[in-house]
């Protein structure tokens, strides 16, 4: 299968989650950097995490035609189910392709540790959480990555 992600160059970024003790921001960071939405399909492996980090480190997109791994710019990586709805039929997206919880915290989870064995600054947010998400995209430039 595919894992998707959509990479967008941000000046910053950050994640809020609301929960009992009100809202609090989980991940953040100051760029230039990449907000990274990770989506996980069945079938999708570890091997796959690993190359996904590998082409977000070394991706060219930031000023200069540089990447995170040249400047040590920070990634705020996100898991983002809905990245694999499927709008073709209807007025109600289908969550089939979208992997459960349970095989895809961990391949999303992989990516974040992937990237940091890389050398990487990761924040990320919180899976299963009602996130809300801000950032400043700057370009913009935003585009969406399979491996």
């Amino acid at each position: 299968m595919v894992m998707r992600a959509v990479v967008q160059r941000v000046s910053q970024a950050s994640v809020t989650v609301t929960g009992d003790g009100g809202p609090r921001v989980v991940g953040a960071i100051e760029g230039p950097g990449l907000l990274v939405l990770v989506g996980v399909t069945h079938g999708d492996t570890p091997e796959q995490a690993r190359r996904l980090a590998a082409k977000l480190w070394g991706l060219r997109i930031l000023p200069d035609e540089r990447s995170c791994s040249d400047l040590n710019a920070p990634l705020l990586v996100i898991s983002q189910f809905t990245l694999y709805g499927d709008t073709r039929k209807g007025r109600r997206p289908s969550w089939i392709a979208a992997a459960p919880g349970p095989v895809a915290e961990p391949l999303v989870d992989a990516v974040v540790g992937e990237l940091r064995a890389l050398g990487a600054k990761v924040e990320t947010g919180e899976f299963g959480a009602d996130m809300k998400v801000a950032l400043v995209n700057d370009g913009p430039i935003t585009l969406v990555l399979e491996v």
